[in-house]
């Protein structure tokens, strides 16, 4: 990150939510549990699905670094944000801003192309059960997580160092609860046009090819369950690509949404609602959509308490 000295900005104010003193404490309480509950529940799918041998599959373990990621770019931004609520000042030095952005990218990403991976894996275990195992061997799914990170991490690289290559001129003041990157392009007085560009280029290759991924494999999937007979089995298999689509849709309306525009156009106020979801929100829904109304996890679950109320120092 050579740029970063050539910025005449050494430090950030974020604008932060909202300035009314009633309404930051309603708001801090709400995140503050929305928080916690992200963190235990993200915490719980990774644990469980680690030690339980029957949560041994190729779902479960993308499971696991889906919940991993969520807690990682939940983590970068609420602690900051909560701790704000207090402050009066919400400063932010520039390697700090960075570092915040460089991390939030890159599990953003990871969120976009896990949820690719675990719609193909769906689509390889309902359309093409007999082959599943070879489909979807160790090999195959360790290479595919493998190759999510090392995108990830390319296209944080590459945002990140493009962005704090800019001269930041025109405030300091960047009007968002996080560093991220429209509202810091919208301080910057350099040519933002490449910079814009390769938003829009790497958000095809990151969150545009795993939409695509997704609706392909859902629209098989969907072609597959109107040839079960069974009602009860079509029931199961829809009531589960709803919960998925549910997910989907929030997490990448929210994206599409700040992203996929002029930097020109950014709001403050909409664009930190539409954060809110991604960033706060969804990384909290996710262990509910894709697990604990799962019935392996919550047999899992039940067998793990079991475990700890028998063990010589968990029984009560």
């Amino acid at each position: 990150m050579g740029g970063l000295n050539h910025s005449s900005a050494q430090v950030f104010v974020l604008s932060g939510l909202t300035d009314n003193p009633n309404l930051q404490i309603i708001l801090f309480i709400f995140f503050m549990v929305v928080y916690i509950f992200t963190v235990l529940g993200n915490t719980g799918i990774m644990i469980i699905t680690k030690i339980d041998p029957s949560l041994k599959t190729p779902m479960y373990f993308f499971l696991h670094h889906l919940s991993f990621s969520d807690l990682c770019y939940s983590s970068v931004v609420s602690p900051e944000m909560l701790v704000n609520f207090f402050r009066k000042h919400h400063f932010i030095s520039l390697v700090g801003c960075a570092v915040q952005m460089f991390i939030f990218v890159t599990f953003g990403a990871m969120e976009c192309f896990l949820l690719g991976i675990m719609a193909y894996d769906r689509y390889c275990a309902i359309c093409s059960p007999l082959m599943y195992h070879v489909a979807m061997n160790v090999q195959v799914c360790t290479k595919l997580v493998a190759a999510a990170y090392f995108g990830s991490v390319a296209n944080a690289l590459v945002h990140t160092t493009g962005t704090f290559s800019l001269r930041f001129c025109h405030s300091n003041i960047i009007k968002h609860f996080y560093c991220d990157i429209p509202p810091l392009l919208n301080l910057s007085c350099s040519d933002t046009t490449i910079n814009e560009f390769l938003l829009v280029v790497f958000g095809i290759l990151t969150s545009w090819f795993s939409l695509l991924v997704i609706i392909i494999s859902y629209g098989y999937i969907i072609s597959t369950i109107i040839k079960i007979r069974s009602g009860q089995g079509k029931l199961n298999v829809f009531s589960t690509c709803a919960s998925h689509f549910t997910a989907v849709s929030m997490f990448y309306g929210a994206l599409f949404f700040m992203y996929f525009r002029p930097a020109t156009s950014f709001s403050e106020g909409q664009d930190s609602v539409a954060s809110i979801f991604y960033t706060v929100i969804i990384p909290g829904l996710n262990p509910l959509i894709y697990s604990l109304r799962n019935r392996e996890v919550k047999k899992a679950i039940r067998k793990a308490k079991e475990r700890l109320y028998w063990s010589p120092y968990g029984k009560m």
